[in-house]
């Protein structure tokens, strides 16, 4: 049978200033309620919300709208789910001429990490999961995975030196490459909107687009308390944490499976092609939600010493981990 290989988890962007709010409405337009103004839609691939509180209701909404806008501009470029998008343009043809500034700093900043981590996180990628949603979706899949063969010819198009960003041109060195951004662009979106807000002077600040940036404390005074997710259990969370001024990214292999079993799901070694549940869940606190998400990702992937080595030379980031055992480690302060 063939499945949808889409990703639905469920992304919220959650902005609340001058006052506590965390009711979200459904709608795809803006609703009144108190003095919020909220907002509920999709973009980069997932459901999304907006709330902001505002004493002059005109400039909150004005607000909105160009924080969506915004995020609509980002989507243009970052989503895989839109065929017209710079980011689909390049995989199909190679090549994406005088592309646009997000782009181009996104891009670099996925290959700094990219080196940051020895590759562990890696845009280029996207070939190995082609392989895989082709192979899954096929009418009576090899429960073990694509053959060595075709996993090793997916692996000869992944690397990151066959990615080349200029600000004239983006291009793919090798043929049938590709690259994916769902890694860091949830997190580069959340700074946007962060940026945006923190110019018009908002000082007590939540938003969450499956990564989570904070700015200032809670609108009462004290750290804003988030809860992270468990990935085995919907609605629960393993622990919480406080957060003034940093943000917060959780990566899990369970956040999507190609197969019943769960051996191969979305975060692949750019080494070996695999799968590794090194892992339950692996999140980062980290100044901007941006490195959060790239380093949530790579450490999913690396051991724990590696983890610590990396941590020890970023400033203010911590990892909080659960391994596959049910135990918490913690590499940071």
């Amino acid at each position: 049978m063939m499945q949808n290989f889409n990703i639905t988890r469920r992304r919220m962007i959650a902005i609340t200033a001058t006052a506590l709010g965390s009711a979200f409405v459904s709608g795809t337009r803006f609703a009144r309620a108190d003095e919020a103004v909220r907002w509920h839609g999709s973009a980069l691939g997932a459901q999304v919300s907006m709330e902001i509180h505002h004493p002059n209701r005109a400039e909150a909404e004005r607000l909105v709208k160009s924080c969506l806008l915004d995020v609509r501009g980002l989507e243009q470029q970052f989503s895989l789910y839109r065929t017209d998008s710079a980011i689909c343009e390049l995989n199909r043809t190679g090549i994406l001429v005088s592309p646009g500034p997000d782009m181009v700093a996104l891009l670099r900043a996925a290959l700094s990490f990219a080196d940051l981590t020895d590759g562990a996180f890696d845009p280029t990628v996207q070939p190995l999961w082609r392989l895989h949603a082709d192979h899954f979706s096929s009418a009576h899949p090899d429960p073990d995975g694509p053959s060595r063969e075709m996993l090793a010819e997916a692996l000869s198009r992944v690397g990151r030196s066959g990615l080349r960003v200029g600000t004239d041109r983006i291009a793919l060195a090798h043929r049938g490459a590709a690259i994916t951004l769902n890694g860091i662009a949830q997190g580069y979106a959340t700074d946007r909107v962060v940026e945006k807000l923190r110019a018009a002077g908002f000082s007590t600040t939540l938003v969450d687009m499956g990564e989570i940036r904070t700015i200032g404390p809670r609108p009462e005074g004290g750290p804003w308390r988030v809860g992270l997710a468990d990935p085995d259990r919907p609605g629960a969370t393993t622990q919480a944490i406080d957060l003034v001024d940093r943000a917060v990214a959780t990566t899990a292999g369970a956040g999507f499976r190609f197969d019943p079993a769960g051996r191969f799901t979305h975060l692949f070694d750019p080494k070996t092609g695999l799968s590794p549940a090194l892992y339950r869940t692996v999140s980062v606190i980290a100044p901007t939600a941006t490195e959060a998400d790239a380093l949530s990702t790579a450490f999913s992937l690396m051991a724990i010493p590696q983890v610590a080595n990396i941590v020890a030379v970023r400033p203010n980031v911590q990892a909080r981990i659960i391994d596959s055992n049910g135990a918490s480690i913690v590499c940071g302060t």
